[in-house]
């Protein structure tokens, strides 16, 4: 299950995880703590302490489907303060995340792409086909300008070459 995608290579050496069980969840940089327990006694005994890791599930609206990863507490802090998963993503810095959530940063980043990339499309689209109706109302109305120009010309003509006044002169 630890990512060999050929992607990972160029990730920076800073993901390395402290432990392997870190590599397959969002663990925002927790980790095992080392230490001794002291009793009265003042016999040290040594322990572990292991991060509060649960299995949530988060709805991506980037990814359009719901993720089911293990997340510390705090990375479940972290990812209600950013406002959810995506932008926790894309927001974090990569020491923080580790190799599932740089997964989900790389699968997120491109789907982002791909939609900045398609409403681009849209936008130039619409700015084509607005440029074309601007073309064709300019147009319009350069033909409807000539055509009352014409008009207007015709009644001059006719004005002064006498037929108005021949035809509407009262008679007498």
């Amino acid at each position: 299950m630890f990512p060999t995608h050929p992607i990972f290579s160029t990730l920076p050496a800073a993901l390395a995880q402290p432990f392997k069980r870190a590599a397959l969840g969002l663990f925002h940089g927790k980790s095992i703590q080392h230490g001794n327990n002291v009793p009265h006694s003042l016999k040290k005994t040594r322990r572990t302490w292991l991060p509060n890791v649960h299995t949530k599930t988060f709805e991506s609206p980037l990814l359009a489907r719901r993720v089911q990863v293990k997340v510390t507490a705090r990375a479940l802090r972290t990812i209600h303060k950013h406002g959810g998963l995506d932008q926790y993503l894309l927001n974090t810095s990569p020491s923080l995340l580790g190799d599932e959530g740089m997964r989900l940063r790389l699968l997120v980043r491109e789907r982002l792409d791909a939609q900045n990339a398609l409403e681009a499309r849209r936008a130039q689209r619409a700015a084509e086909v607005s440029a074309k109706e601007a073309a064709a109302r300019e147009a319009v109305e350069k033909r409807a300008k000539r055509i009352k120009e014409d008009k207007t010309r015709r009644r001059t003509s006719e004005v002064e070459g006498g037929l108005v006044k021949g035809l509407f002169a009262p008679s007498g």
